[in-house]
């Protein structure tokens, strides 16, 4: 795609200042524009922002200083505003999930084909040395063939420290469609796609409460499954116990643990760039760390975009449309499956993007260098 590309944001909530702080005054993009449905928003992160314009929606989607789209609104809005800068020739990159359902995560991916555009989607944190690395010890036989994983994610809700949790509830929201792409996401990278899974679910609470900013003590309706279990059948044969929470308090689990022949690997939390790897032999006496030895260094949001502009016909983009696609089947046949009492098998499939070498932060962050 080039590189200088004019980047868009829509959507200026909590993580967009994380994403700005890594794209503004990075030589790959520039950041023309900003919109959000609260103008004031726009206006203000453009007025910190030298070279940033403040626009509508409408106007940013249709602007001829932006040439990708960085889609951070909610997730019952993914579709709806990726659909829209599709329609004038723009390339999207967008939070996770790719969509609120599966039938509108296809149509984007349908629109951006026929347009001749790409779509990037989050998770990114997947490209830092904490997964890279795990991924590079399966791949290298450190625990011999894999045979078993399990990922667990145990939160109390993030209406705790969310000042704005609504969407968290609603529709697309829950802690597999919110969560669940961290997790789901890596298994892909370490063990590859998934055929088929068995889900359940379910809510005892049928509201929250909202923890701190200015609505803080409002009650709001939990409308999805809050807890989310199941079984993935990975097209290797492997297979892994997944479960995503926010009915818990706390957990002792390791987020993702990684079994074969002959080792254990304890993999960090996928929701992070960066964490320890460790690995248990079979026959060995104990857990010893593995130091980073694939991955982005140091990463940070917004570096799935970089990686995903900087692409060209040598490597396509690794936080890709295809693997995001394949991940919301994966969380959407869970919930099915939970509602009707069967195992799911999956239409769609995704092999692991290319691994990424181990680069160094100055590397993918230089105006001498792309990203690797």
């Amino acid at each position: 795609m080039g590189d200088a590309h004019r980047i868009g944001v829509v959507g200026l909530g909590v993580i967009s200042r994380a994403y700005l702080d890594t794209l503004v005054g990075h030589p790959a993009v520039r950041v023309t524009a900003v919109a959000d449905l609260d103008a004031s928003r726009s206006a203000a992160v453009a007025a910190e922002r030298p070279g940033v314009q403040a626009m509508s929606v409408e106007e940013l989607l249709s602007s001829p200083d932006v040439d990708t789209v960085l889609n951070l609104t909610v997730p019952a809005a993914h579709a709806e505003i990726a659909l829209g800068a599709i329609s004038h020739g723009k390339h999207v990159y967008g939070e996770k999930p790719l969509a609120a359902d599966l039938p509108a995560a296809h149509a984007v991916l349908e629109a951006a084909a026929r347009a001749g555009v790409g779509v990037g989607c989050a998770p990114d944190t997947v490209l830092g040395t904490g997964i890279q690395t795990a991924r590079a010890a399966v791949a290298a036989g450190s625990i011999g063939r894999p045979q078993f994983a399990s990922a667990v994610m145990v939160t109390a809700g993030h209406e705790r420290w969310h000042p704005h949790p609504d969407f968290y509830y609603a529709a697309g929201g829950g802690p597999l469609l919110d969560m669940g792409p961290y997790y789901l996401t890596s298994l892909v990278h370490l063990l590859g796609p998934v055929r088929a899974v068995i889900g359940a679910a379910g809510r005892l609470r049928t509201e929250r409460v909202i923890g701190s900013g200015p609505r803080a003590g409002e009650r709001i309706p939990v409308e999805v499954d809050s807890h989310v279990s199941g079984v993935l059948e990975h097209v290797n044969g492997a297979l892994t116990t997944i479960t995503t929470s926010f009915d818990g308090v706390a957990t002792t689990a390791a987020p993702i643990e990684v079994h074969g022949d002959a080792g254990t690997l304890a993999v960090p939390d996928p929701n992070h760039f960066h964490g320890e790897v460790r690995l248990f032999e079979l026959g060995g006496p104990r857990w010893h760390p593995l130091p980073p030895s694939a991955g982005y260094v140091d990463g940070a949001r917004g570096l799935g975009l970089l990686d995903f502009v900087t692409a060209d016909e040598r490597r396509a983009p690794r936080a890709n449309g295809d693997l995001a696609l394949h991940v919301l089947e994966t969380m959407s046949a869970l919930l099915r499956s939970s509602t009707e009492g069967r195992r799911i098998e999956l239409t769609t499939s995704a092999e692991p993007p290319d691994a990424v070498p181990l680069t160094a932060a100055a590397q993918w962050k230089s105006a001498d260098a792309r990203v690797s």
